[in-house]
C-alpha cells in the first residue's frame, strides 16, 4: 500500500471521527430544535422568551420536559366520569354570571383534578403538572396557567380586601382554560377506535340475533319487517337524549 493511500485512509478516519464528535452532545440533547418548535409550537416561543431569547437555554428545557414526560401515557376516563366532568364544566359556567370568581376557581380546580384522573401529576404538584401537560397538549395549556393564576390572584387580593382581577379577565381565562378542558375531557383516537369497533360488534350480534330470529318465526319475519319500516327516523338528537 502506497504512503499516499495510507495518508488519505488517516484523513478519511480523522474525519470520521471529527463529525462523531460534533454530532454526540446534538444526540445526547435529544430532539432538534425544529422537532422541539413543531412539537410544542406557541410553547416553544413562550419558552424562548422566558429565557430572554436564548433559544438553547430554552430548547434544553424543553428537552428536558420530554425526558420526564414524553413516555406518559395518558388514562382513559370512563363515560360516566367523563359526564360528570362535563356536567361540572358546565355548571361552572352558569355560575359564572353570578359569582366569576367562584366560577374561575372552580374551573382551576376542575382541571387540576381532570389532569390527574388522565395520568398527569397531582394537581397538589402544579408546576411538574403543568410541565406534563406542556409536553402533551402544549397548543393548549397557557389557558390553565392563566386560569390558575387569575384563582391565585384572586384569593390573595381577596385576603386583602381589594386587587380582584376585572369580569372581563376572568371570562376570557375562563374561555381560554376550556380549550384544554375539552383536550383532557375527550376520549383519545385510541379509545375512538375502540368505541367504534364495539358499536360494530354489537351491531353484527344484533344483526345475527335477529336473522336467527326471523329463521325461527318462519312467515311472521316479513310482517314484522314491513312494520319496522314504518317507523320514525332514529335521529342524532333522539341519540343523544336516549
Amino acid at each position: 500500500m502506497s504512503t499516499g493511500v495510507i495518508i488519505a485512509l488517516i484523513v478519511i478516519v480523522a474525519a470520521v471521527v471529527i463529525v462523531a464528535a460534533v454530532l454526540a452532545p446534538r444526540a445526547r440533547r435529544g430532539p432538534g430544535g425544529q422537532n422541539l418548535k413543531r412539537r410544542f409550537g406557541p410553547e416553544y416561543d413562550r419558552a424562548v422568551a422566558r429565557h430572554d431569547g436564548d433559544t438553547k437555554a430554552a430548547e434544553h428545557e424543553l428537552t428536558e420536559r420530554v425526558e420526564r414526560h414524553g413516555s406518559l401515557r395518558q388514562r382513559p376516563l370512563e363515560p360516566g366520569r367523563r359526564e360528570q366532568y362535563q356536567a361540572r364544566w358546565t355548571a361552572a359556567q352558569e355560575r359564572f354570571v353570578d359569582s366569576p370568581q367562584e366560577a374561575v376557581a372552580e374551573a382551576d380546580r376542575l382541571l387540576a383534578e381532570l389532569a390527574g384522573a388522565r395520568g398527569f401529576p397531582d394537581g397538589a404538584q402544579y408546576e411538574e403538572q403543568v410541565s406534563a401537560l406542556s409536553v402533551h397538549h402544549a397548543h393548549h395549556v397557557q389557558g390553565y396557567r392563566r386560569v390558575h393564576r387569575v384563582a391565585r390572584a384572586d384569593v390573595v387580593a381577596g385576603q386583602d380586601g381589594d386587587g380582584r382581577a376585572g369580569t372581563e379577565e376572568l371570562r376570557e381565562s375562563m374561555v381560554e382554560a376550556r380549550a384544554l378542558f375539552e383536550d383532557l375531557v375527550s376520549p383519545a383516537r385510541h379509545e375512538n377506535r375502540r368505541d367504534h369497533s364495539d358499536q360494530r360488534d354489537h351491531k353484527d350480534h344484533r344483526a345475527d340475533a335477529r336473522e336467527s330470529v326471523e329463521r325461527t318465526d318462519g312467515d311472521t319475519a316479513p310482517a314484522r319487517n314491513n312494520g319496522r319500516a314504518h317507523l320514525p327516523a332514529f335521529t342524532r338528537r333522539h341519540a343523544k337524549g336516549s
